[in-house]
């Protein structure tokens, strides 16, 4: 679990950074973060703490881009609404 965790992290790391991937990074990286914290309470520890610094790293740049994103399309759709 802890290596699911760790790939995960890194999806959500990498995902974050591609434009049109960054709707399912922050997904990416959430369930690293509930599969890490399971793997570190069963005793897997160092590959199941860098999946989890991974997760949070993740989420934590992927989650202010979705918030932009999908309020650029918001105001958009506004924009072309009017119109």
């Amino acid at each position: 679990m802890g290596v699911a965790g760790l790939i995960l992290g890194i999806l959500g790391i990498v995902g974050a950074f591609i434009p049109g991937l960054v709707y399912m990074a922050w997904a990416f990286a959430l369930i690293g973060i509930i599969v890490s914290a399971i793997a570190m309470k069963k005793g897997q520890g160092g590959v199941a703490v860098a999946g989890l610094v991974l997760s949070i790293i993740g989420l934590v740049i992927a989650l202010p881009r979705l918030i932009c994103a999908i309020a650029c399309a918001s105001a958009a759709s506004s924009l072309l609404g009017a119109w």
